[in-house]
């Protein structure tokens, strides 16, 4: 059992939680995941770590309520317990001197790209970071993000904070004028890791992408998360998280988080209907 320290409403259906992990924090490194499961009888989820303190033992994650685990986990309060937190899980996120460094980050991966920034802010690289959501509402911890970051750009859909557009649209005008980019990180929605690659494959910038495949167990032994790298199958959960963008099959990728989506569906307006009979 993994005890809620705090919870915090970062957004519409966003929600922040600071557990306390001794031996996760002790391990965790950007880029990293946990996989949690919230009942005895709950699905396992994988959610990227946001944040680790090992002097406080705790662990930060970050999940926006979109289905029926995410939705429990999100009706959790401050003293409830998870039932199980599992990790850290994955490869940590390659650190070291690049120079400039431009992170894209979309939606709730805003949170998974904080931990990134800091550590490479760390490792003297010029770190620029493209924040993009839907709506105002949506972008998430701008505060923390610009305190690791060199230069913060946002941009939403529907234009009622920085920019109107799409976040390829920020990153196709750094790189057409010419800024120096030694490396490209884009964390967010698969569709918008994919336009990010199509994006890039015209430029010589090496791009990383931080896969969120259907994952099961995270261990590599079921197979749920396979994706093609290069043309040879990998597992996001023991492979990854991250790859190189250039080389994944996204279109497959996209049809693998496809396949369940009509259940996921129906999972989640059950479990709605059966919270709103209980109110």
């Amino acid at each position: 059992m993994t005890l809620i320290l705090e919870k915090k409403e970062l957004g519409p259906g966003i929600k922040s939680f600071i557990l306390l992990s001794p031996m996760i924090s002790r391990k965790a490194k950007p880029g990293q995941f946990i996989v949690l499961r919230v009942s005895e009888k709950g699905e396992r989820i994988p959610l990227t770590l946001a944040d680790s303190d090992p002097e406080k033992g705790t662990i930060r994650i970050v999940c926006q309520e979109v289905g029926k685990t995410t939705k429990q986990l999100g009706e959790l309060s401050k003293g409830e317990e998870i039932l199980d937190v599992v990790g850290p899980l994955g490869h940590a996120s390659e650190v070291e001197h690049f120079g400039t460094v431009v992170i894209v980050a979309g939606g709730v991966g805003i949170a998974e790209a904080y931990p990134i920034a800091g550590a490479l802010k760390m490792a003297d690289n010029r770190v620029i970071t493209i924040v993009g959501a839907r709506n105002k509402d949506l972008l998430i911890m701008l505060d923390e993000i610009k305190k690791v970051s060199d230069e913060v750009l946002t941009i939403t859909d529907d234009g009622s904070s920085g920019r109107k557009g799409l976040v390829t649209d920020q990153l196709r005008e750094l790189l057409e004028k010419g800024t120096e980019i030694d490396r490209i990180i884009a964390i967010g929605p698969t569709i918008m890791m994919k336009a990010v690659a199509d994006l890039t494959k015209k430029y010589d910038v090496p791009t990383i992408v931080s896969l969120n495949p259907i994952m099961i167990d995270a261990t590599g032994m079921c197979g749920g998360c396979r994706v093609s790298v290069g043309g040879e199958t990998k597992f996001a959960c023991v492979d990854g998280p991250e790859f190189d963008a250039r080389k994944v099959d996204f279109e497959q990728l996209l049809a693998r988080l496809g396949a369940y989506k009509d259940n996921e569906r129906v999972s989640y307006d059950r479990c709605r209907l059966e919270n709103q009979a209980h109110e």
